[in-house]
This record gives C-alpha cells, structure tokens and sequence, in this order.
C-alpha cells in the first residue's frame, strides 16, 4: 500500500496511471481509485499566454500535480466537452480540426459551456478563442476523466476527432460517462467484424470477406480461407499507417514482423480489443464515400462521392468527384438504401461515413464509421449544408424534422455544378521516394477544385495542387497486364488530342496491334540505350502514365517514378486517375482561362 506522499511523488514524476498500473501489477482503474481516494488528483493551472508581461486571464488550462488549482471563470451554462483528434501527421487532422471547431461554434450558440480538449498546437480547436474553455492535455482516459471531473460536463462529444476519440469510447462508457450522440454500443458494433458482418446479412448488404487476427498462425490462416491478395491493417491507428496489400504468406510474415516492431515503439498491444483487420482486396473495383447526417429516426443522405483512383488507394490520398461521374442511378440507389438501413439499425446520432466497393456492378460494404469523416469540410461546401454544426445540434437533442422545417436540406442530388477533392503530397521535399500511391496516407494536405464540368473542376484541383496539366508533347504509357484491356481507348483519345505517344515494349505490342502508331522505348533494366530515363532527362517526356504492378514493382517502375518526382514531370498511376486528365486537358483546349466563381456563386 503507497501513502499519500507514494503516490504524490510518482504522479509528479510523470508516471500515469496506465504505467503504474503494469509496475504494481494490477489494473489503471484500481490505481486511480487509490489515489483519487488520497487525495492525489491533478489541479488545474492556466497557460501564461502573457509571458509572465501581464497577469493571464484566458480561460486556457493544463494539468499538473500541483498544491493550488486555478478554477475557471463561474458560468451558470450547462457544459459540453469536446475531445479533438490529438497529434497526427501533417496534413491530416485538419478535417477532424473543422469539426470539432464547428461543434464548439455551434453548442456555444445554443447556450452551451463548451469545453475543449486537445494536445495539438498546430489546430485552430486549440485557438483559445475557439471555445469557452481549453484543455491541452493528451487524449488518455486519466487526462480526460480528470478534466471531466473539474468540468463536470453533461456530456462528451467524440465524433469529431477522428478515430483518436473513439478509441476512449468503452473505457468512458465503463465509468459512466454519457456520451453525446451514437451510442457506444453501436461504436463497438462497427469495430466487432463477428458482430458488424451479422448486422450486414440481416439487412441483406453485401460485405467484402474479412476476418481478425492477434497472432500470426490466425493471420496465414484467415488470408488462405479468404483468398489473396488481402488487405492489412490495425484498428488502432489513423491515416492508414501500416496497411499493406499482402499477396502471398511470405508477405504477410514479412509484414507481421514489421507490425510487431511498429507496435512496440508505439506503446500499443495488439490484442482481442485491438485485433489486425484482414480484409479480401477488390482488385479494380470503384471505391466509393457515402457521409450522412442521422437523428436516430430521420436519415439524410448528403453525399455520394466517387474515387477518381482505384479502391486500395487511402482514400485521404485518392481524389473524389461530388457527384460521381460513371455511377448508374442504380448503384446509387442501392448505396443510398444501404446508407439509411444501416444508420438506423445503428441508431446513429450524428454522423456516418460509409465506404464502398463497386466491382462487377455488386455493391460491398469496406468500413462504418459512425464519426466525422475526412471528407465533411469538402461535401459541406460543395452542397452548402454546415454538416459538422448540424451534427452537434442533433447530438444536443435537435431532430432533423425540426431543423429542417422552414426549408429543405439540400444534398448532393441538389447541385448542378461538380466539387473534385483532389490530395497534395509532399513529393518535392523527399528527392528519390517513391511515389507511388497505396493504403496508407502520404497526404499532407487537399484542395478543392468547383466548376460546371468534371473537366473544369478537374483541372481546377490539379492547378491547386501546382502539378500543371499537361496539354501537348509527348506521353509516355507503361501499364500492368491487368490495365492493358483499357489503354487503347486512353490512347485513341490521347492521340485524338495530338500527343505522341510512347511505350515500352510490352504495352507498345498491346497498341500496336490495336493499330496505333507508337514510339517504344527499352526498359531500364535491358542497359539499352536509349531508355525512357534518357528521354525524361532530355525534356522528351511531357506526361506519364505508369500503373504499378503487384507485390513488388519492377525496378524500372520505382525508376522512372523517382525520376519523375525529380524532374516535375506529372505522372499518373492509375487509368482512372489518366482518364480524369483527359477531360481537364479537353477543357483546357477548349477555353482560353479557368472561370473564375467564387463558392457561393455556385450555391
């Protein structure tokens, strides 16, 4: 048994409750009974934003274990606190960032004390003029139980930090904290595949075959009954970090390896609560986003985006077109109806995101999250409705029939004009990577492309992210077997626009025996010279198309993808994303400058 002073000491030394609960052999919740029992809970004390110029009065706190706690201003409002997304990689907590913003906005303007909780300073949540009140602490159970105690909120928000937030959602639950909005029995019913997969099969919606694995004899026996190649990842991380496209056993052994490296030098234990996610990869398939905004009883569909990219791309680093372009009014009817079966048979109260893959003309389910998505900031601006403010007033009690009952919620079926979220990437700043695109994010940011057409709006995004359209010169194509049905049409409407196209050997005898006339160069790998890096570093090559080709791509890929990088040369990696070039170069033929709108002219 620690005495007072033990604990005391310990908790000044630094060590949580979750460290001191592995030394003494025993669980976190009985050593936070123990010294809250004490007395050793943390005081509150207030940022000196002044530099010690003038005395500070922002209501802007950390925690510490110190003797005087420095309450905040009295306030009679019932208090809310929202619990940001925490440190991530650049570029990618700025959507979750926008939400929580919003919903302090929001709950502030219905007559709420809103608290918010977040330990990353590069995020406008962490403003001290965002919310009333602002804790930056980090987003551990002990830290936001302890800010709970001082606040003593009605509630806590967890949709809108990503997945960060949700992953305290049980452990909160367990020590009866309400949660505002979906229920945590329907956050767990998302992340249980035995549970989620039989949620599916009652409601008759198509999933793609996954299973869990917490050792490496479970992992090689899921992915021999599933069928590779299959798609890996934690259900502990963000941003797609550490997912892979496996192929084989050799593979998956590799990448088991890797994981259980990444896993010890993050702390984190993979375990029945924290499994490994084993998913059958839909090759060629059409990945779709669907975000929507329920009350529990009223559901509204507010979009249906298409990824311009292949599924098996993260879709933070895919970019999307709102409205779709090659979805059939019945496929979307069929995503629409999938969308409501499963909000109201999770009984979701504020956001939903739902993933999809079209493959074969079949709809299949990837991933639920009943949360934010990375995509609300786009679809709110494209449609014009604030989804992340709607949300949180539906999370305070609002129904949807009552914010809506003076007009009519406009969704993406309402627009006549076309939104293309298109991905920057950090290639310039790393000489010599590859840049090829997969399930984990590269990202480091987004643009927003809006026009009348596809064409316009895509050209818009790319001239956003400085990687300039090419419109004459010379293309250089070399695509993987399974992309080689679909490059003739590609090549018919290149040369139609007046490039002269050339090719490696192989995708050279695909065109050629399509009747295309066309200029082959070697591989990298025969030493004949000249090669298609010779042609790149003479200034020959204005534009390539170079889809990657399985497990391990060939050293000419990696090649000429670097070099590209190097040189600025645009490069393409996908047939979709190809063709999405296609229709901005046609525009960019067709006008003499880009049509200037500002947003709200479109709605």
């Amino acid at each position: 048994m620690l005495s007072k002073d033990d604990w005391l000491r310990l908790k000044r030394l630094g060590f949580s409750d979750q460290r001191l609960a592995e030394i003494l052999n025993t669980t976190e919740k009985a050593v936070r009974t123990e010294r809250t029992a004490l007395g050793v809970t943390p005081v509150r004390k207030m940022v000196d934003t002044c530099a010690g110029m003038f005395p500070a009065v922002l209501p802007y706190y950390y925690s510490t274990y110190g003797e005087e706690d420095e309450p905040s201003p009295s306030d009679d409002r019932k208090a809310v606190l929202i619990l940001g997304g925490g440190p991530n990689r650049i570029g990618q907590g700025l959507e979750f960032d926008y939400c929580c913003c919003h919903a302090a906005f929001t709950a502030k303007k219905l007559g709420y004390r809103t608290v918010m909780m977040n330990c990353n300073p590069e995020t406008v949540s962490t403003d001290y003029d965002t919310s009333d009140v602002l804790y930056f602490e980090p987003l551990t159970l002990e830290d936001v139980l302890a800010v709970i105690a001082h606040e003593n909120p009605i509630g806590v928000v967890l949709q809108f930090g990503g997945q960060t937030p949700l992953n305290l959602a049980n452990a909160l639950a367990d020590e009866g904290v309400p949660i505002l909005g979906t229920d945590v029995t329907a956050i767990a019913l998302a992340e249980d595949r035995r549970l989620f997969g039989e949620m599916l099969q009652e409601l008759d919606i198509r999933q793609s075959e996954g299973a869990t694995a917490t050792a490496l004899e479970d992992a090689l026996s899921a992915a021999e009954r599933i069928g590779y190649p299959v798609l890996m990842r934690p259900s502990f991380v963000l941003g797609g970090a550490k997912m892979e496209i496996i192929f084989d056993s050799d593979d998956l052994k590799l990448y088991w390896d890797a994981l259980l490296k990444y896993s010890r030098q993050a702390d984190l234990t993979i375990d029945e609560n924290r499994p490994i996610l084993i998913d059958r990869f839909l090759e060629d398939a059409i990945e779709v986003d669907v975000d929507a905004v329920s009350d529990g009883k009223t559901v509204l569909v507010a979009a249906v985006m298409e990824h311009i990219e292949e599924a098996g791309i993260h879709s933070g680093d895919s970019a999307c077109s709102l409205p779709p372009q090659s979805l059939t009014p019945q496929i979307i009817r069929q995503l629409e109806s999938a969308t409501k079966k499963i909000a109201l048979k999770m009984n979701v109260v504020g956001l939903l995101n739902i993933q999809f893959a079209i493959k074969n003309n079949l709809v299949y389910v990837l991933e639920v999250n009943p949360r934010a998505s990375r995509t609300i900031p786009f679809v709110s601006k494209t449609i014009g409705e604030p989804l992340a403010s709607i949300a949180m007033r539906v999370m305070l009690g609002e129904k949807l029939s009552e914010i809506y009952a003076e007009k009519p919620f406009k969704s993406w079926q309402d627009i006549r004009h076309v939104a293309v979220k298109e991905s920057v990437f950090p290639w310039s700043r790393f000489p010599g990577v590859d840049t090829r695109l997969g399930p984990e994010m590269k990202s480091t940011g987004e643009v927003m492309g809006i026009a009348e057409t596809f064409g316009e709006a895509f050209a818009k995004g790319e001239q956003g992210t400085g990687v300039p359209v090419p419109i004459e010169g010379n293309v250089f194509i070399s695509v993987k077997e399974s992309d080689k049905p679909f490059v003739g049409e590609l090549a018919r409407e290149l040369i139609k626009l007046g490039f002269n196209v050339i090719t490696t050997r192989g995708t050279g005898a695909v065109l050629s025996s399509m009747g295309f006339e066309v200029e082959t160069v070697s591989r990298i790998a025969t030493g004949e010279r000249p090669n298609i890096l010779d042609r790149m570093i003479d200034g020959k090559v204005q534009w390539i198309i170079n889809t990657p080709s399985g497990k391990n791509p060939h050293r000419d890929e990696v090649s000429i993808r670097t070099t590209a990088n190097r040189l600025g040369i645009p490069l393409v990696t996908t047939i979709r994303g190809a063709k999405a070039f296609v229709e901005a170069i046609q525009f960019q033929r067709g006008t003499v400058g880009v049509n200037v709108k500002a947003i709200q002219d479109y709605l």
